[in-house]
């Protein structure tokens, strides 16, 4: 592997970016919205979003990325990180690209004054578990969805 490089996604990503996003999209079975990709694509280049993202660059292509957003922890009286989306290409993998952007958030967490770095993952997904295991604990909280009102 070349030099890693870890900055925040910019606009002359895109291509890169919609890639490695695709790759999300489909381990997750979630179907190519061209609309929903274009929204999220949008987020990232907001300033005024809440929803920021990390780029893993090697060679000027996107190899990983990491999109987080800041939330509040009232019980806590603190704010925290949540990394929505961690993803690497498979070329990538096995190289400690997703280790580097586990770090990297937990620099951004520290810098910004942020208590936590939290997130969630599918229980069968073995490979990731085996990254998070090692850079972070588990908790023992249990995720529920609801659905809006109709």
């Amino acid at each position: 592997m070349g030099a890693l490089i870890l900055r925040a996604i910019n606009p002359g990503d895109r291509a890169s970016w919609e890639e490695a996003y695709r790759g999300y999209r489909d381990f997750y079975e979630v179907p190519h919205d061209p609309e929903a990709i274009d929204t999220v694509w949008g987020w990232l280049n907001d300033p005024d979003h809440e929803t920021r993202g990390i780029a893993a660059v090697e060679g000027g292509l996107v190899i990983g990325i990491a999109h987080f957003r800041t939330f509040a922890r009232p019980l806590a009286a603190s704010t925290g990180l949540y990394l929505d989306d961690l993803f690497t290409t498979p070329a990538a993998r096995g190289k400690g690209v997703a280790t580097a952007l586990i770090e990297r958030l937990g620099a951004i967490a520290k810098a910004e004054g942020a208590s936590v770095v939290r997130w969630i993952t599918a229980e069968s997904n073995a490979p990731a578990r085996s990254i998070y295991d090692r850079v972070a604990t588990q908790t023992a909280w249990v995720t529920y969805d609801r659905a809006p009102e109709a």
